[in-house]
């Protein structure tokens, strides 16, 4: 279901040899039904994100996660991105732009992004030595599940980690910033399209 002029709603399913996925998404509603992807950690960035963002969110999935949960977080990623896309329309009236700064503990993220409709990612955690992983999920799996929203949504999105090196609060952090970022780009505050090109 795509945008109608009432609502900023969409459910896509996306279904491949090696995952099958459901996400529906509401812009303006906060009520979420906890995630439901068969993986703990991606469940649990999942919730945060939705929480975050102040958005209805529902994710249901399955995948190979006996072969390890690569496809399935890249494939959630590029569902949501689906999802985010056909929920934004065409973008008339949104902020477009949203920065956030995240602290976890000893870790400091920061997001930029842009609701362009160009895609492209900036992901400087990728350069860092960030150690171990969170249930199974790394931050180079972080980088795949963006890369896919991204691409998918016509976002772009620069990551900056300031600080951290565990894992789990660098995943955690980078999630919870994007949140906060998207929470203030998608807000709609005029009747305009924020482009001096009148498209996004």
């Amino acid at each position: 279901m795509a945008r109608t002029a009432t609502t900023r709603t969409a459910t896509v399913r996306r279904t491949t040899s090696e995952t099958d996925i459901t996400v529906t998404l509401d812009l303006d509603e906060t009520a979420s039904t906890p995630p439901a992807t068969g993986h703990g950690f991606l469940d649990h960035m999942l919730d945060a994100l939705a929480r975050h963002a102040r958005i209805g969110l529902s994710v249901r999935a399955a995948g190979d996660l006996h072969i390890e949960p690569h496809h399935l977080i890249e494939d959630v990623g590029i569902t949501l991105g689906q999802a985010l896309g056909q929920a934004l329309g065409d973008r008339r009236g949104i902020e477009r732009y949203g920065s956030a700064f995240v602290p976890m503990d000893e870790t400091l993220a920061h997001v930029v992004l842009d609701l362009s409709g160009r895609a492209h990612l900036a992901f400087e955690p990728e350069r860092l030595d960030v150690w171990g992983d969170a249930g199974g999920m790394t931050h180079y799996h972080l980088r795949e599940f963006l890369r896919g929203l991204c691409n998918h949504a016509g976002v772009t999105l620069h990551v900056r980690l300031l600080a951290g090196r565990e894992a789990h609060h660098v995943i955690e952090a980078v999630m919870k910033a994007l949140a906060r970022a998207l929470r203030d780009a998608v807000r709609v505050t005029s009747d305009e399209l924020a482009s001096t090109k009148g498209v996004l």
